[in-house]
């Protein structure tokens, strides 16, 4: 909403212009999700309580950890409402509502939320921990998997052809001379776009790693206001007519064709491509079976953020981390010099879902202050499912997929936790944890919940702050 008020009134109003910039949308979309929490949760707590929709604790098989937990029976589930909604809301003011990367993020979202809330309410009608089956919920995560996963295939969320990087200049002695004599129609026209002062510095010989940077910025500010395509009839016939991520595609593949010796081709077909982290330009081709490594990805994740959901505020909180972290780096990618500067994959609309991500920031905080212990109100599974949608929806459309098991390292050991103790017991009649996930195992060595809590809140930074300096290791 904001934005459009900037795009279409800064002319007669200049401050509004502020509400075009990215940080400035984030930022209030945080602050607006983490206020609409506040002010609303108190009021949704009552209207629960008074609905009697109230946690079931079980206690079959779990003595234990029922006397641990008892005192909890009939505290307001469904809190995950109040995350979404509260999201949603604050998109609404702060986004542009046009972007495909964050509406193909919201529509993660909502259909986990949907299928968590149908899981909710099932437990709620039976006054029973088992909701839907394991196999219906697994349709739903098939389904949120399968739909973005098609969508990346079928419609590239990143450019074979995009923006030049360094390591694209195969020759810049041999650059430096077209650019300064613009041999040719094509050549001719690119000189047209680098700045005076920029080719001053070229006149001076072999550009150094400073000249280089401007020389690139130029180049690639000259992809997006170019029509070269138009001018090498050999590549095709015209890009005055494509939108600005195909005039940039087009102008450096026709730059490629022109002047071979000069621009490396660019990577075909990314999209459907996984970058390997630590590793420069090495990617493991899937093709078409992209969908399924999504799916996979969707499965694990929203699994993995709903097994973690045991304690106050440890899904929230780990969550809310994780989300951070892949806000960050959204902005990252969606930068062309940033992402060519750490060799990672530019994603040019990914700037949005740094709007998208701090909503869901905001409004995961203003959850969080009434779900730490003693919690006034649980997330469920709306809350668990969506938020693992949203994690797993980040990875993928910020095309940094195989740092998603860093990012969210908590819930990669809580979910190994059980996969460990099921394999242990089933083979070897023996547990190797005292109960899992892995937070309940700390609770019943007589950690105090608080403490589990926190504990596990530490570690989840550490390894979204490790997964933010692999970015740089390559």
């Amino acid at each position: 909403m904001l934005y459009y008020l900037a795009t279409h009134y800064t002319a007669h109003a200049g401050v509004l212009n502020i509400f075009s910039y990215h940080t400035v949308r984030a930022g209030g979309a945080l602050v607006t999700g983490f206020l609409f929490c506040v002010v609303v949760g108190p009021k949704l707590i009552e209207a629960l309580w008074t609905l009697k929709v109230g946690q079931h604790i079980k206690q079959e098989h779990v003595e234990e950890l029922h006397a641990l937990h008892k005192g909890k029976a009939g505290t307001p589930t469904m809190g995950g409402l109040l995350i979404v909604v509260s999201t949603l809301l604050s998109l609404l003011i702060w986004s542009t509502l046009t972007n495909r990367l964050m509406l193909a993020a919201v529509g993660v979202m909502c259909l986990m939320a949907a299928v968590g809330l149908l899981d909710d309410y099932i437990k709620l009608r039976r006054k029973h921990n088992d909701g839907l089956s394991a196999k219906a919920k697994l349709l739903g995560q098939l389904l949120a998997g399968g739909l973005l996963g098609l969508y990346v295939v079928t419609n590239p969320i990143t450019n074979g052809a995009s923006y030049f990087a360094s390591a694209d200049i195969l020759d810049w002695e041999r650059l430096s001379k077209e650019l300064l004599g613009g041999e040719g129609v094509l050549l001719d026209d690119l000189s047209e776009h680098m700045r005076p002062e920029v080719k001053e510095r070229l006149a001076f010989g072999e550009p150094n790693a400073f000249t280089r940077e401007l020389v690139l910025a130029d180049l690639n500010g000259a992809l997006e206001a170019g029509d070269f395509y138009d001018a090498a009839s050999a590549v095709g016939s015209g890009s005055a007519g494509a939108d600005s991520r195909e005039r940039v595609r087009l102008n450096r593949r026709a730059l490629e064709v022109a002047a071979p010796e000069v621009f490396g081709k660019s990577v075909r077909t990314p999209h459907t491509k996984v970058g390997i982290p630590g590793l420069k330009d090495v990617m493991i081709p899937l093709g078409v079976f992209y969908v399924l490594f999504v799916i996979l990805i969707m499965v694990g994740s929203t699994n993995a953020v709903n097994l973690t959901d045991g304690l106050d505020g440890l899904a929230a909180g780990a969550s809310v981390i994780s989300i951070g972290a892949f806000t960050g780096i959204a902005y990252v990618v969606s930068r062309a010099d940033w992402s060519s500067y750490l060799f990672v994959m530019h994603v040019p609309e990914a700037s949005e879902l740094t709007v998208f991500g701090s909503a869901i920031l905001g409004s995961g905080l203003g959850f969080l202050w009434f779900n730490t212990h003693p919690a006034a109100i649980f997330m469920g599974d709306t809350g668990s499912l969506a938020l693992g949608g949203v994690i797993a929806s980040m990875a993928v459309l910020t095309k940094q997929e195989l740092i998603l098991p860093i990012v969210g390292g908590l819930f990669v050991l809580e979910a190994l936790s059980v996969i460990i103790q099921v394999v242990s017991f089933k083979t070897r009649g023996k547990r190797v944890f005292r109960m899992a996930p892995l937070h309940h195992h700390f609770e019943l060595k007589g950690w105090s919940e608080t403490k589990v809590t926190i504990r596990f809140w530490i570690l989840a930074l550490m390894f979204a702050l490790l997964s933010l300096s692999t970015l740089k290791l390559r």
